[in-house]
């Protein structure tokens, strides 16, 4: 049996470029060939291997991920993962957003990552509602961790108050339920 899923997670305010962790989740887009946001720092500091390894892979579909190296990253992997845009919630959205989350963590059980760190899908230039996206992160993070023991630790990598704020509420109010 896992060990209870509260102990498995931490909020931490911080880059995720910078996370010593084994896998970093990118908050990619449908071409895995960099962007803004989360999604263009992560291949800036991996550099140029990335986005060769990511020209290999076809691209991704929204709500699935792919895995590559991390390069000059601290990770040694990247788990790409295309969140969806905003459009009211009317078009399955939270599904899509829960499956980034199912996706990522089957990948990294598969490649035995013990240690993996996520941003907030979706919750940026995608528009989701920062609320409801952290509500479905940790949910989803939740109901895995509760049947699998691997990853060991889950790290939601938060920039800036508001979203570290927001994470801290949501997780506070998961745990106590």
């Amino acid at each position: 049996m896992p060990p209870p899923w509260p102990h498995r997670i931490q909020i931490i305010q911080g880059d995720i470029t910078h996370q010593a962790v084994d896998a970093i989740v990118n908050a990619a887009n449908e071409s895995l060939l960099g962007g803004g946001g989360v999604d263009g720092a992560i291949h800036r500091a991996a550099g140029p291997e990335l986005l060769a390894e990511c020209r290999t892979l076809g691209g991704c579909p929204t709500g699935q991920a792919k895995i590559t190296q991390g390069y000059h990253l601290p990770a040694q992997w990247v788990i790409h993962t295309v969140g969806p845009v905003w459009r009211g919630g009317q078009h399955q959205e939270d599904d899509s957003l829960a499956n980034c989350y199912r996706n990522s963590l089957a990948l990294a059980r598969e490649h035995a990552i013990g240690t993996i760190a996520f941003p907030a899908i979706s919750a940026g230039v995608y528009g989701f509602p920062l609320e409801r996206a952290t509500d479905i992160a940790i949910a989803t993070v939740r109901a895995y961790l509760e049947k699998h023991t691997m990853p060991e630790a889950v790290h939601f990598i938060c920039f800036g108050d508001e979203a570290y704020r927001t994470y801290q509420a949501v997780f506070s109010a998961q745990s106590a339920s």
